[in-house]
């Protein structure tokens, strides 16, 4: 298994302060921005742009995590791309050609993920192993933050583990797995014996006490919950 790495999400940030907000993310020690694009049409709710990628990306030295809920997706990629985005990932309902979509994010330069819904089958798995450097489950279904965790996930990160580890068995390249949706203290330790190495947490980390001024506490706690995180590493 990877390091454990976290990936707070803005969505749940305050957006009236969201340099400052990144910034306190990233001192606490965040491997990652988690950026969520929301088009009310491909889920429900209308999130944010290129342009607030833009204006974020000089206030971070860590990787952005653009999480794509759009339909159509292409047209996004290279925006976001030049906005300052690390990895783009996408769900495989929203593209006509997953292959290329994936293909398109790492031609700019990005890393690629796929991103499954509660209810969509891993077997879109089969025929892009080799074009992913990232996948997200849900565990959640997409839209809105703050949801309760869906428990269903745990049996289909295992599933996800096991073939990402075949897959890196055999070719030797290295894929993320991720989960976005209800992570919390008090389930990360579960979520992280079920094979995920990357979690999204949101009101988790935005939500939580702010005593110490900057997330540490809450930062700190995640990690103790999921276990030993060695150095790593960053995009």
């Amino acid at each position: 298994m990877s390091a454990i790495r976290i990936a707070p999400s803005i969505l749940s940030a305050d957006f009236a302060r969201l340099g400052e907000e990144v910034r306190a993310i990233e001192a606490a020690g965040a491997d990652l921005v988690h950026f969520d694009v929301m088009d009310n049409h491909h889920v429900p709710n209308l999130t944010v742009g290129p342009l607030v990628c833009e204006a974020i990306r000089p206030h971070v030295k860590i990787g952005i995590d653009v999480h794509l809920m759009v339909e159509p997706v292409d047209a996004l990629v290279p925006l976001f791309a030049k906005a300052g985005a690390n990895l783009i990932s996408f769900h495989p309902e929203a593209s006509r050609h997953v292959d290329r979509t994936l293909q398109l994010i790492r031609d700019h330069g990005c890393k690629a993920g796929l991103v499954f819904n509660p209810a969509t089958p891993l077997a879109w798995l089969d025929h892009v192993m080799d074009k992913l450097d990232l996948v997200l489950l849900m565990s959640v279904n997409p839209g809105y933050g703050g949801q309760a965790f869906i428990p269903s996930t745990l049996g289909k990160l295992r599933a996800a583990r096991e073939r990402i580890d075949a897959h890196m068995a055999a070719t030797g390249r290295e894929i993320w797995l991720e989960v976005d949706g209800g992570v919390k203290l008090d389930n990360v330790a579960e979520i992280v014996r079920a094979g995920a190495d990357t979690l999204v947490a949101g009101s988790a980390v935005f939500g939580a006490p702010d005593n110490d001024g900057g997330y540490r506490t809450v930062m700190r706690q995640l990690r103790q919950a999921a276990g030993p995180s060695p150095a790593m590493p960053r995009l």
